[in-house]
């Protein structure tokens, strides 16, 4: 590199004045401009890699990585591309999820926040509904919770009761996602984002309405979700305030992430909240997900796998 610069420096013309006085070919010119330019400034995926990423992901492959790292704000306008793409396959967004509740797991992916990702129509599917054990590249399985927008007001919301006057109901949710990204280089926060945060399906089961009160918001914080399979034996547990602390504070932290890119969210849009326990998927015929210590009474979630 330092022979480069003195041999640049040695030239009082740029290199497009040497261009156009037709000292160097077009090619030489090209390829010495090559190591000028910072990496830094590398273009961002154009619409072919983005093609390629979603038909990779419909067909279920492993896609290949990106030329270049990604910044964040390049990683969600690859998102929101990469979602235009899957819709006439997966339906249109009807909310978002959620992502990189614990710190734990954000610093895998060394990050500082939580990631939000969009969740399409076909994606949500009914309780009890018997899916392919190989629904992804890489599946996964998690106790997740599932809230229901009210009204608009909740954009205003500032605090965790706040947020609970605009919510219709919690619903007891099974996420499916998908760890589909490649793994060489291990992937970044920005790589997840990405591609959706790793949404594929998830699982709608019972629902409980919303009542904006201490008792029900300290109930949703302290609740356990307990994962068993076919045979009731127990793979997991975990409590709500693994959320984030609470997990309305996750619908905090997105109305401020998407007030940031000048969105909000609208009345009926499904928000899922994040991971409460995740697993690798088990050799299991069915597995059940049921929420204990919420007022009136546990509620519970189940997905058939074949």
């Amino acid at each position: 590199m330092t022979a480069l610069y003195s041999f640049v420096s040695a030239h009082r013309r740029g290199p497009f004045d040497r261009l156009r006085a037709g000292h160097w070919s077009l090619p030489f010119a090209l390829c010495l401009l090559a190591f000028l330019v910072p990496s830094g400034l590398a273009a961002a995926p154009g619409p072919r890699a983005i093609d390629d990423w979603a038909n990779d992901y419909l067909a279920r492959r492993e896609p290949r990585g990106f030329s270049a790292p990604l910044t964040m704000s390049e990683a969600l306008k690859v998102q929101k591309e990469f979602v235009k793409r899957l819709q006439p396959e997966m339906g249109r967004p009807v909310g978002y999820k959620v992502g990189l509740v614990t710190r734990e797991a954000q610093q895998k992916y060394g990050v500082e926040a939580p990631l939000r990702g969009v969740l399409l129509e076909k994606m949500m599917l009914s309780n009890g509904s018997d899916i392919s054990r190989a629904f992804g590249v890489h599946p996964l399985i998690e106790a997740d919770l599932v809230v229901v927008v009210k009204d608009k007001g909740i954009n205003k919301a500032q605090s965790i009761m706040e947020v609970a006057e605009h919510l219709r109901d919690v619903i007891a949710f099974i996420e499916l996602p998908d760890a589909f990204l490649p793994t060489n280089p291990p992937p970044t926060g920005a790589l997840l984002t990405a591609g959706n945060v790793g949404a594929r399906l998830g699982v709608l089961g019972q629902r409980i309405p919303v009542v904006a009160t201490a008792a029900f918001a300290k109930a949703i914080g302290e609740m356990t979700a307990i994962i068993t399979d076919d045979s009731s034996r127990e793979l997991g547990r975990g409590q709500g305030k693994v959320i984030l602390d609470h997990p309305f504070n996750s619908v905090l932290w997105l109305i401020e992430e998407l007030r940031r890119a000048g969105e909000k969210l609208k009345p009926g849009d499904m928000i899922s909240l994040g991971s409460i326990k995740a697993l690798p998927l088990p050799n299991s015929k069915a597995i059940t997900v049921r929420y204990e210590g919420l007022p009136g009474g546990p509620i519970s979630v189940s997905v058939m796998l074949h």
